[in-house]
């Protein structure tokens, strides 16, 4: 009896089986249910690293125009010759020379706003727009024309060593001929003097002292990088040569374009400012160490070693607060 009764229950609890087609069924749906893109995400988890190295390829490219139009190492390959002649006198280095202008001009005590907001007797536009002109006109001279052909002498004899430092630089890899070399000294140096006339006729010079500065500061670069004197073989020399000409002449121009350099305290104090100059030049040669070496160039890295210079550089730099 209790075997029949068993046995009946067990036939209708068959009776309420969900058919095996009902329960695929009722899977596909559920499975129908979740976004697509979701079901593509797990078939194609890489997608997204794709995507971050490509950006970081795009963005390593761009990052290497930009140190190609500053003059940077690790700067991208270039066949623009105008892009390649910018390079050459390397922008980033107008900067000190530029604010040195800048700071001559305001120790002068004679550059005029046009609109001086803590002085109501300074603030004649007519005025104050000339003196803007005039410094921006002097900021140029210190900036592409004269540093430019610093940088653009400096990279012609230096082409040897930087076969060896930086072979990427236009003049060691080819991306420039000689002949064009040539032209951009000789185009910088004598715009660069003929900018510095004027401005001394514009400020009314007896004494044209803008362009002697120039002249001046033009002979120093040449014996900076070529021979026979060649100051960089030696690294005292040299190096302050090349910070006394970032940190002096620049102020020197700015004043007497705007003043008189009449008292000895306006030459004393940029040629004192000049030793932190001294360490912004060691800097600059490390990056060279293989090169000057190979060449017998006693910059001070090579000299007293990496680490003495590096003490000497930060010990110039803190000269000066």
């Amino acid at each position: 009896m209790r075997f029949v009764l068993v046995a009946s229950l067990l036939a209708t609890a068959s009776g309420f089986t969900v058919p095996s087609w009902t329960q695929t069924s009722q899977q596909k749906t559920g499975l129908s249910l979740l976004p697509k893109q979701a079901e593509q995400a797990s078939f194609y988890p890489f997608e997204d690293s794709k995507s971050a190295l490509q950006q970081a390829k795009g963005s390593t490219e761009k990052d290497g125009k930009v140190r190609q139009l500053l003059g940077l190492r690790g700067a991208s390959e270039e066949t623009d010759i105008w892009k390649i002649r910018l390079q050459l006198t390397k922008p980033v280095t107008w900067v000190p020379l530029v604010w040195g202008v800048m700071c001559g001009a305001a120790a002068s005590g004679n550059y005029h706003w046009m609109w001086n907001p803590f002085d109501p007797n300074d603030r004649d536009i007519a005025l104050g727009a000339e003196d803007a002109l005039k410094g921006f006109v002097a900021m140029i001279l210190a900036g592409p024309f004269l540093t430019g052909y610093t940088q653009t002498i400096n990279d012609w004899y230096d082409r040897e060593i930087d076969a060896i430092n930086e072979p990427y630089r236009p003049i060691p890899s080819g991306a420039i001929s000689e002949g064009e070399v040539i032209f951009q000294i000789w185009f910088l140096l004598l715009g660069g003097l003929g900018i510095a006339y004027g401005l001394d006729v514009w400020a009314g010079h007896d004494v044209p002292t803008v362009l002697l500065l120039s002249i001046f500061g033009s002979f120093i670069s040449y014996i900076y990088s070529a021979p026979p004197l060649k100051l960089k073989q030696n690294g005292w020399a040299g190096n302050y040569a090349l910070g006394a000409s970032y940190i002096s002449l620049p102020w020197w121009c700015g004043q007497a374009v705007f003043g008189e350099l009449d008292r000895p305290v306006y030459f004393i104090l940029p040629i004192l400012y000049s030793i932190a100059g001294l360490g912004i030049a060691i800097v600059n040669d490390f990056k060279s160490i293989e090169g000057d070496r190979a060449l017998g160039l006693q910059s001070l890295p090579v000299a007293f070693g990496v680490d003495t210079a590096k003490w000497i550089c930060a010990s110039t730099e803190s000269f000066w607060p």
